[in-house]
Parts: C-alpha cells; sequence; structure tokens
C-alpha cells in the first residue's frame, strides 16, 4: 500500500471514529488545516525533480479529496443521528403542526393614516408628500407668518444649522403652497406626515407627532363645504353622523378660521375623553386666506378654497382609547403588539 493509500485509510478510520462534531472537526484539522498533513505534502511538491511534481501534486489533491468526501459522509450522519435522537425524546410528536411564525402588524399611526387615505381618495382627493426638512419660506412665509409674526413664538421650531434658513416643519400646512405650485385648480389634496416642534413632552405633547393637511382650492367655496367635507370625514371614521360645531379660531392661513369639535361619540353626559363636556375638539380649519393664495400663484378675486389640519396622533389616540401620546412612538413591542 502507497503512502497516500495508508494515509487515506487512516483518516477514514479516524473520521468513522467520531461520535461529535467537534472531534470531527479536530480530524479536519489533523489531515486538511494550514498546519496538517496534507498541507505537509504540497509543502514537499516544489523541492522534487520536476518530472515528478505534475503526479504529486494530482495524488495530494486526490488524498484532500477523499479525505472531505469522508468527512461530509459523517457530518451528514451525525446529524441524522442527532435528529434522531429528538425524535425519540420522550413527549416528542412529529404529528405536531411547527411554531407558528410571528408575523408583524402595522403601526396604528400608519393603520389610520390608510383608513383616510382610501377614505379622501373615495371623495376625490390626492394624496401628497412633503419634505420633513422644509424651508423657512413654506413653512412660515408663504402661510402669512412673516418673521416679525408672533404666531411663530408658538411653534417652537426645531431650526437647522447652515445657510438658507431650514427648518423641521411644524405643521403640515407648507403642503397647501406646494400643491398651489404644482396643480391646476380646481384640485383637492390631503398630504399626511410628521411634524416636529421643541416643546416639553407630556401625556398630551411629544416632540414628534402626526397630521394631515388637507386642502380644496376651486371657484366659489364656502363654510358650508367645509363642514359638508368634514361631516364625511367624521362618518368615515367613526361610522356614524356626529354633531359638529365651529367656534372662532385664529390662524394666519385661514380667514375666517375655526376649531372644529364634534359631539363625542364615546359617552352622552360627559366623560374623560371630552373632560365631562360631551364635546371634542378635533381639528383647525378655515378658508384660504387671500395671501396664501397669492403666495402659491393664485388669484384670490378668482379662486377660493379651504384648508384644515387633522391631528393623526389625537385621532388614534382617541379610536383605541390610548391615553399617552407618548407610546405611540416608545417602539415599545408591548403597546405595539395590541394593534
Amino acid at each position: 500500500m502507497s503512502d497516500h493509500a495508508a494515509t487515506l485509510a487512516q483518516a477514514q478510520e479516524k473520521v468513522e471514529a467520531c461520535e461529535s462534531l467537534d472531534a470531527l472537526k479536530a480530524v479536519e484539522r489533523e489531515y486538511l488545516g494550514k498546519d496538517g498533513l496534507v498541507a505537509e505534502l504540497l509543502a514537499r511538491i516544489p523541492a522534487l525533480p520536476n518530472e515528478e511534481k505534475p503526479a504529486a501534486g494530482r495524488e495530494a489533491n486526490v488524498l484532500k479529496q477523499a479525505i472531505l468526501q469522508a468527512l461530509d459522509v459523517r457530518r451528514a450522519r451525525l446529524a441524522e443521528a442527532a435528529i434522531a435522537s429528538e425524535r425519540s425524546a420522550t413527549g416528542f410528536d412529529p404529528s405536531l403542526p411547527p411554531p407558528r411564525t410571528q408575523r408583524g402588524t402595522l403601526h396604528p399611526i400608519t393603520q389610520v393614516t390608510r383608513e383616510l387615505e382610501d377614505l379622501f381618495h373615495s371623495m376625490g382627493y390626492s394624496v401628497l408628500d412633503g419634505p420633513e426638512v422644509e424651508l423657512d419660506y413654506y413653512n412660515f412665509e408663504a402661510l402669512n407668518i412673516p418673521a416679525d409674526h408672533p404666531a411663530r413664538d408658538s411653534h417652537d421650531t426645531f431650526f437647522c444649522e447652515g445657510e438658507g434658513k431650514l427648518v423641521m416643519r411644524t405643521h403640515t400646512s407648507p403642503s397647501q403652497i406646494r400643491a398651489m405650485e404644482s396643480f391646476e385648480p380646481p384640485f383637492r389634496v390631503v398630504a399626511p406626515g410628521k411634524c416636529f416642534r421643541h416643546e416639553t413632552t407630556d401625556a398630551s405633547h411629544d416632540h414628534t407627532f402626526h397630521q394631515m393637511e388637507g386642502l380644496v382650492v376651486d371657484r366659489n367655496i364656502s363654510v358650508a363645504h367645509l363642514i359638508g367635507a368634514m361631516k364625511t370625514l367624521l362618518r368615515g371614521i367613526f361610522h356614524r353622523d356626529l354633531e359638529v360645531r365651529l367656534r372662532p379660531g385664529h390662524f394666519p392661513f385661514v380667514e375666517p378660521g375655526f376649531e372644529l369639535d364634534a359631539r363625542c361619540p364615546f359617552c352622552q353626559d360627559g366623560c374623560s375623553v371630552c373632560k365631562q363636556t360631551t364635546w371634542i375638539e378635533l381639528l383647525p380649519c378655515g378658508l384660504v386666506h387671500p395671501n396664501v393664495l397669492r403666495a402659491g400663484g393664485l388669484d384670490p378675486e378668482e379662486w377660493g378654497g379651504f384648508a384644515f389640519g387633522l391631528g393623526l396622533s389625537r385621532l388614534v389616540m382617541l379610536h383605541h382609547d390610548i391615553d399617552d401620546v407618548r407610546h405611540l412612538l416608545a417602539n415599545d413591542l408591548r403597546f405595539l403588539e395590541q394593534f
């Protein structure tokens, strides 16, 4: 028997004697490792006469492949034996179904946003998106909020470094100007998205929250059109007609401006949701200010419109009876898995 044949027989004997994967790895290192027997054979080839080198290389390679094959066969048998051992364990039932794969769910804000997008699509609205890092012009100036306007103080803005007056948008209202610049009237659009304000967080306030802006531009738009759209919106959300009321509210980008309240859908005589008033404050709205129409490139003598800002975070809290807005962005699976 040649030296290579003897080495292969010895290796195969050691491989067959292995009873664990660790033992098999030790044999593999002994023969095929960088300091193993096959590596020694290959290292000797350069010192051989030229006429012997090809045959020696072929023999070493054949030996290596044969050992690899023996290792693979033994590894497969050990794996089969491990499976058989598990199956023979007390209480194992191969007819039982496997564990259920855990499936993720949509975030409650995403769920409500998609429901509203479907609702507004059915009302003829287009869904827009806009930048979260916004120009000061779109976030304030074009919305009739100049640099010296006191309304800026209530926004607690995150300002970005560098030139160009970039800010983290404090509301989704910049989409009004971008829509007027992009579409020929008449048109109807909504724009959901994140907003950011530098304020102290508590159960009803967070530095990051979600809104949905709505804008309708057409001729002869009145408050009646606004109320009709809002009633349709509330019917789609709460699946029944709710009484609504408008209270005067001041917002620089609408004139007249209103706070829209809806009769509490959760009680008759007052509850914690409506703070015992039987009314829930839902959203600011109003007819688009002429200065905003001009900033969007439209003639207020010809075109009018109404706008509203729906607080998605607040709506999710109402929809699921959530008592702290900070739960929505805390990434706590114990909370999110409920939805």
